[in-house]
């Protein structure tokens, strides 16, 4: 487990260090999914993971305006030799502990439904998994979705 990387809320500068390294993170072409608006609007609700001053892992997400109960969950990454250290779950946990304090009690997530090790996680953190969502960003961009309704101790933040 990653202990030591120190977990804060993103700024907007935080954007450039990101969108820098999440296509190598990816090995595609996935930094479009990903545009500075996310830092510009949602920093204070997106978390940085920070390891001997360098970047580990980030999570952008925010408090929906729309829906008052709703979280989202819009890109999570972890430095490739940090994967399966545990990160992406502090991440997580550290998301959704801050959601609730802000009087949330559902969080949502989308993935491509070939992102396998995507679904397996997402499972694993206690979201429902739904089939695929025909058509979901637009014709023939279907999407898995995640959501998880958060009880009153259905989180455990790790150290």
């Amino acid at each position: 487990m990653v202990d030591d990387a120190r977990l804060r809320p993103a700024m907007d500068d935080d954007y450039d260090a990101v969108v820098a390294v999440v296509d190598s993170w990816w090995g595609r072409t996935v930094s479009a999914s990903l545009p500075r608006l996310f830092f510009d609007h949602f920093a204070g609700t997106s978390l940085i993971a920070e390891r001997d001053s360098a970047l580990a892992g980030f999570l952008v997400g925010f408090r929906s305006p729309d829906q008052p109960a709703e979280a989202y969950i819009h890109f999570v990454g972890v430095h490739p030799q940090l994967r399966g250290s545990g990160l992406a779950r502090r991440l997580y946990q550290r998301f959704i502990a801050d959601a609730r304090a802000d009087g949330r009690t559902v969080i949502k997530a989308i993935t491509s439904p070939g992102n396998t090790n995507s679904i397996a996680f997402h499972a694993a953190m206690g979201f429902v998994v739904h089939d695929r969502t025909a058509d979901y960003n637009g014709p023939g961009r279907d999407m898995v979705t995640f959501v998880r309704t958060l009880g009153p101790s259905s989180v455990r933040l790790s150290p």
